[in-house]
């Protein structure tokens, strides 16, 4: 499934596309990125790691299979991705069905959270979802923060190996319901 383009105040979210795979490598190849995210990821990240992973995921799509893969682009920039999510709307994790990073040049100014509430648009309108799961490493105040402001509710914790040593994952619900009350606010 190619995922659609999506628009932000700030941001376009458009498809993954391997053109994106040399501004993926110079900036998730990065310890405060991957510090917090699950110990599947390589580290250290090899020289051909963001090659690789584009292509698999291009290759997942094509094959039919239900995964939208976004990355995030600056309205006013100069079209260079800064970040990625990824969403699986149909699987059955205790993982959760959606995952992000976002360069860390471009941390604490909100952009995540705008893109986390255009794909919940997404989820709740065009895919008719009434629910999914998310998850972050415990200690990762930073997407605890975007889940609180996307309105996901906090349901429990998994064990789930990261790359920081931790194994608690904190676990958490979006809802159709939740999610518009939230949008009227």
């Amino acid at each position: 499934m190619f995922a659609p383009t999506l628009h932000t105040a700030r941001l376009i979210l458009r498809p993954l596309a391997l053109s994106d795979a040399p501004a993926i490598q110079r900036h998730f190849d990065n310890w405060s990125i991957i510090r917090n995210l699950a110990a599947t990821v390589p580290w250290p990240y090899p020289a051909d790691g963001a090659e690789t992973f584009v292509r698999l995921q291009l290759d997942r799509i094509a094959a039919g299979e239900e995964i939208y893969q976004w990355v995030l682009v600056l309205r006013e920039g100069d079209g260079e991705a800064i970040g990625n999510i990824h969403f699986r709307p149909r699987i059955e994790s205790m993982k959760g069905h959606r995952g992000f990073w976002l360069a860390e040049p471009y941390w604490n100014r909100g952009l995540m959270s705008e893109a986390i509430a255009a794909v919940n648009d997404f989820a709740f309108g065009p895919l008719g979802l009434d629910q999914f799961i998310v998850c972050n490493v415990a200690t990762n105040i930073a997407s605890r923060r975007v889940k609180q402001k996307t309105g996901a509710e906090f349901i429990g914790f998994i064990d789930l190996a990261h790359h920081n040593g931790e194994t608690r994952s904190e676990r958490w619900v979006v809802r159709r319901e939740t999610w518009l009350q939230h949008r009227q606010l």
